[in-house]
């Protein structure tokens, strides 16, 4: 299995490559080269089978010759050891043919634990036997800085900077990053909002000189591991509810489309998938470029589901590349162009092509909040903010009701407290392991938005003070 990136400029890398690079150097995504198919017969077997199972089975066809089975079945069971559940992402019946897939039950209480423990124990291993180090800077906008701080911490070959916006993520989200008392992990605040974060990351990775000295890679979802640990989840609902018999549908809140486009990996697979609903905030970028073919940036508004507070969704990169039809030169022109000039047009076949496999719903910070107090007045559950974005677009967009809809239940309502009170009455407590969270001494950065600021914070950390 080899993958290429969506710009075409870049080498092909092999799995383990394309991971630990993460960026492709000609500023693009990787992807596959060839899209693996599951056939019907190979889905329904996947009934009944333990989430580490059919995971492995989801996964094994991506990783070509980089992780024997056997090495790889027992990287997956050290990922989701953890986990706070038997079933590691079950299913919660909220209505009729209606259901939350719950994925907070890792270690930070997020979605992104799904996919960040698994690539943390792929990258160990990679480590272990190459003899390398790598620096591992990301971006966040609340839930993948502690995934990756959690899934890294303490490890003797990596170094971790996580640069949030200051000011811009909850209080649970920020003191999960900020408490670690590692040393090979960093919390870094920076002013500006989440894009800005981002942006500085990725001119990190364009700046080869500086990327080959401090040895950098990335675990944002630019990186393809991350989205393909997602794209498990989707067989494993879909199946508990008749797949491949029948189809099933989701609604997906997202801001950086990663948790989205890994849906649409799963459909691309083989999985029957009805429609894909894409869920989001005020902050409605996605929304807006499936209404009207105009993909254009706008001032980024702060919410109460914060992580979906982005404008520069990052991985619609690696769908425009499917929707040009593999054409790396048109999708390298589009992306100068958002950068640019602040947005671009989809062509009216790239946006008919969209159309076919997804649907959108925006919900306001009223309706979120709405959200919240329905879900918990109907089934008697607390859930956050971002879920509730997702309860609000699987309503907007239901479709045929004989249909299952899943909404993806993305973090746990304790991570966002004051909202979920605000909204409901309920204030949910964090779990017993994170209880004395708001005690724990905080060790963090502050920094600028500014590239040069952040290398040099980069470099001295890690000892190498001439990167540049």
């Amino acid at each position: 299995m080899q993958y290429i990136s969506t710009r075409g400029a870049a080498p092909k890398l092999s799995f383990e490559e394309a991971m630990l690079t993460g960026l492709a150097r000609d500023g693009g995504l990787y992807v596959p080269e060839v899209w693996p198919h599951l056939y019907r017969e190979a889905i329904a077997d996947l009934a009944g089978l333990s989430y580490e199972e059919a995971a492995l089975r989801v996964i094994r066809p991506f990783v070509g010759d980089a992780f024997g089975e056997d090495e790889l079945r027992a990287i997956i069971g050290r990922a989701y050891a953890g986990f706070g559940h038997v079933a590691r992402t079950p299913l919660a019946q909220v209505g009729p043919n209606e259901w939350l897939l719950e994925l907070h039950h890792g270690p930070t209480l997020a979605f992104k634990d799904v996919a960040m423990q698994l690539i943390g124990q792929l990258i160990q291993a990679s480590l272990r036997r190459s003899g390398r180090r790598l620096t591992i800077v990301g971006a966040t906008s609340g839930d993948t800085g502690s995934a990756a701080i959690e899934a890294f911490r303490g490890l003797d070959a990596v170094d971790v900077f996580i640069l949030y916006p200051e000011g811009r993520v909850s209080e649970v989200q920020r003191r999960q990053m900020t408490t670690p008392p590692e040393a090979n992990v960093r919390a870094i605040a920076i002013e500006g909002d989440f894009d800005d974060a981002q942006a500085r990351v990725k001119d990190m990775f364009n700046d080869h000189a500086f990327r080959d000295a401090v040895g950098l890679a990335g675990v944002n979802s630019i990186n393809w591991a991350r989205v393909l640990a997602q794209a498990v989840y989707y067989f494993t609902a879909a199946v508990a509810l008749g797949a491949p018999h029948r189809p099933v549908s989701f609604a997906v809140p997202t801001g950086n489309f990663g948790d989205v486009f890994a849906g649409w990996v799963a459909k691309r697979m083989g999985l029957p998938i009805e429609r894909l609903v894409i869920a989001t905030n005020q902050n409605d970028i996605l929304h807006r470029t499936l209404a009207d073919g105009r993909h254009e940036k706008a001032g980024v508004l702060p919410s109460i589901s914060p992580s979906m507070d982005i404008q520069v969704s990052s991985n619609f990169e690696r769908l425009l590349f499917e929707l040009y039809d593999r054409e790396g030169p048109a999708v390298a022109a589009l992306m100068d162009e958002l950068r640019d000039r602040g947005g671009f047009t989809l062509s009216q076949g790239a946006l008919d092509r969209l159309r076919a496999d997804f649907d959108s719903a925006r919900a306001s910070e009223e309706e979120t909040a709405a959200a919240i107090a329905g879900v918990h007045e109907a089934a008697g559950m607390v859930i956050c903010p971002h879920t509730a974005v997702g309860m609000h677009a699987a309503c907007v967009r239901r479709g045929d009701p004989k249909t299952p809809m899943v909404v993806l239940a993305t973090a746990h309502a304790a991570k966002f407290p004051d909202a979920v009170e605000t909204a409901c009455g309920v204030r949910p407590a964090l779990p017993p392991a994170l209880a004395d969270l708001m005690e724990r001494p905080e060790r963090v950065i502050r920094a600028p938005n500014d590239l040069a600021a952040l290398q040099a914070i980069v470099a001295r950390e890690i000892g190498l003070e001439a990167a540049r």
